[in-house]
């Protein structure tokens, strides 16, 4: 496939972004507005699909629902409308551009959603929402809009319920939402594989979804203001990844927060495993790793083997027996699977693999995880982690090692009893006696708002 013509692709893999600035800012927003202009991009100009609208009462409605869902044992006190109900219905729109990979040269047509409150006329506040991990295909915020189809009933593993709750808090509160889909997901993956913890094939495309979004703001008369980032679990990842690149190319960034970010890959892909182990907690034993994290290295090692080149990474690190499950779950990412017959990560990959040096695909593998483990930044703007105490998936450590390297914008915020979804939760609806005397990702970034 060709880029479209007026685009300039891109010479090396490096993130090519200008150092003019990203948006018109608010009058009196000083420094943390930001001036007019774009990052460059190899996109054509970004194109608006669809729109939908979710009323305040309908997002209100299915925002209790996957609040419910999310607050496992109820950790967290329950939905309060009195706190929690949306200020304004909101305005959804699927937005498309095109891409090209900095891994792989191949361009390619890419989704994500513009969130708007309704009758909005800026300037307007921009939170760039990173989603986590999905085992599927389509569950991805441009698809929000069916939400909006009388009747219509989310569901586990089919929709985005993470960034409806971050549009209930954001953009139902005076906020653009703007959220890529991810290569490989949505409705353009054609047979793309996902790139997971691959850092500038998940890094571009993010910016040129975001380079889309404020475009399309400006066709529809709305003009952005401070930006913002959020993400969760894998998105978290990716919202370091792009706090970091913003900030080299000088691009403002008035703060950013992660919830359960596996920031070093090496350490992450190692716990999955279980290659490595951490102290126990205050005595207590820490949550044992869920079984899904298998899914989680097979699409690691299926995105390395794509985006690197490293085409018998599989058949290098996973069991003979093992190697058809992990090839067909690339391919359909089908979740009718009996997990209590599933291996475990370490069950799944040789022995060797976490052991001894198996092969120059083993050695380059480790080598490239080191390369895009993202823990080790000094940030220019305020940058915040929020970590589960109970985390079956990330260990407490792994965020604190991210949290003491980032220098004096970085703080972390640590999530009593916080699971993997609760931390998220607790992210963007705790209370300050819940993390720790600091506020919500909403409150939080609010206070730091131009004037």
């Amino acid at each position: 496939m060709t880029l479209p013509s007026g685009t300039r692709p891109l010479s090396t893999p490096a993130l090519l972004l200008n150092r003019r600035n990203l948006f018109l800012g608010a009058a009196g927003a000083a420094a943390a507005a930001i001036g007019s202009g774009a990052l460059a991009t190899p996109a054509q100009a970004a194109i608006i699909e669809r729109q939908a609208t979710l009323t305040r009462a309908r997002l209100d409605e299915l925002a209790a629902r996957s609040y419910a869902i999310f607050n496992e044992n109820n950790v967290l006190p329950g939905y309060d409308p009195a706190l929690h109900s949306a200020a304004n219905d909101v305005e959804l729109y699927r937005i498309t551009t095109f891409t090209q990979v900095p891994e792989t040269g191949e361009a390619l047509k890419i989704s994500g959603l513009l969130a708007l409150p309704s009758g909005a006329k800026g300037p307007l506040p921009v939170v760039s929402w990173q989603h986590g991990t999905v085992f599927s295909f389509a569950q991805v915020p441009s698809n929000l809009y069916l939400a909006a189809q009388p009747g219509y009933e989310m569901q586990e593993n089919v929709d985005s319920q993470e960034t409806l709750l971050n549009v209930h808090r954001l953009a139902a509160r005076g906020y653009a939402v703007i959220a890529a889909d991810y290569l490989g997901k949505g409705p353009y993956r054609g047979r793309q594989p996902e790139a997971y913890a691959v850092k500038d094939a998940s890094t571009r495309p993010t910016i040129d979804i975001l380079n889309a979004g404020l475009q399309s703001m400006r066709q529809l008369g709305i003009e952005p203001a401070e930006l913002f980032l959020n993400g969760w679990s894998q998105g978290g990842l990716n919202t370091q990844w792009l706090h970091q690149a913003l900030q080299t190319s000088g691009v403002p960034v008035r703060a950013a927060a992660a919830a359960s970010p596996f920031n070093d890959v090496v350490e992450a892909f190692d716990y999955w495993t279980g290659a490595v182990t951490f102290p126990e907690i205050d005595g207590a034993p820490y949550p044992a790793r869920p079984v899904w994290l298998t899914l989680s290295v097979i699409i690691v090692l299926g995105s390395y083997e794509h985006y690197y080149g490293l085409g018998d990474l599989i058949d290098t690190l996973v069991r003979p027996e093992h190697q058809p499950m992990a090839r067909k779950f690339l391919a359909d990412y089908d979740m009718n699977l009996d997990f209590a017959k599933m291996p475990m990560p370490e069950q799944l990959l040789t022995e060797a693999a976490a052991t001894q040096f198996v092969n120059e695909t083993h050695s380059r593998f480790r080598r490239q995880l080191s390369a895009n483990t993202a823990s080790y930044f000094d940030y220019a703007n305020p940058m915040r982690l929020f970590y589960g105490m109970a985390d079956s998936a990330l260990h407490p450590t792994m965020s604190r090692r991210a949290v003491n390297a980032g220098g004096t914008m970085m703080d972390g915020v640590a999530v009593s009893r916080g699971s993997h979804r609760i931390n998220f939760l607790a992210s963007l609806y705790g209370q300050p006696d819940q993390l720790q005397g600091r506020p919500n990702v909403p409150d939080w970034f609010n206070s730091l708002r131009g004037g």
